[in-house]
């Protein structure tokens, strides 16, 4: 009798590993299907910082569905505390340009520098209103919707926040920081570089152990 127990014993414990082993690959096949099938995750995951772009522009009607869904962004208590603006003057880009390789001549020394902006030909600036203290995080998830949204598209892009904070602290470069006509109070955050890639960065590596569960 006490063999027939142990056998039927061993025989569940069989069962239930082997169950939980098929739930687990189960499971993992499962996820990679989603990954491979579900085009926000393939979109998101496969999201570069492109950091060079072809000549052609990107335009306006595709930047506009960008920007839509830019604005579609969670945010705040629906503040919408954010200003965009678009830039894709060349007078505008290269006139900037100009008096950043006054202050900065050692970039003159790059052959394949263009412009201050990655030698994008699109640049979106973005500004918060700080009199809310979460619009820093709207105005970035903002930023992150036009970047997946403009990826989708076969449009790279890379967050900038050099040039931005040089033109907010460069007396030489005020007319065209007025030039964006923010409302008062606003300030200038940072900005996006968008265009056609005209590079395939390699992902890098994350740090995964920076993520835990917390029981």
């Amino acid at each position: 009798m006490k063999n027939l127990k142990f056998m039927l014993l061993g025989a569940s414990l069989l069962l239930c590993f082997g169950c939980s082993t098929q739930v687990q690959k189960k499971s993992e096949s499962t996820s990679m299907e989603v990954n491979k099938e579900n085009t926000v995750i393939e979109t998101i995951m496969s999201r570069r910082s492109v950091r060079k772009y072809k000549p052609q522009a990107v335009n306006r009607d595709t930047m506009q569905i960008i920007l839509d869904c830019g604005i579609n962004a969670p945010n705040g208590q629906n503040k919408q505390s954010w200003e965009v603006r678009v830039v894709d003057n060349p007078d505008f880009i290269n006139g900037i340009t100009e008096i950043y390789k006054k202050e900065n001549p050692a970039v003159t020394g790059n052959p394949n520098f263009k412009n201050m902006f990655r030698n994008a030909s699109t640049v979106v600036f973005i500004a918060n209103d700080p009199s809310y203290d979460l619009s820093q995080i709207d105005c970035g998830l903002l930023g992150e919707n036009m970047i997946l949204s403009a990826w989708s598209m076969g449009i790279g892009s890379c967050c900038l926040g050099g040039p931005t904070r040089f033109m907010t602290s460069t007396p030489a470069a005020a007319e065209y920081l007025k030039r964006l006509a923010l409302p008062e109070g606003y300030q200038l955050l940072y900005c996006i570089a968008f265009g056609y890639p005209d590079e395939t960065p390699v992902a890098k590596p994350r740090i995964k152990e920076k993520v835990r569960f917390i029981e």
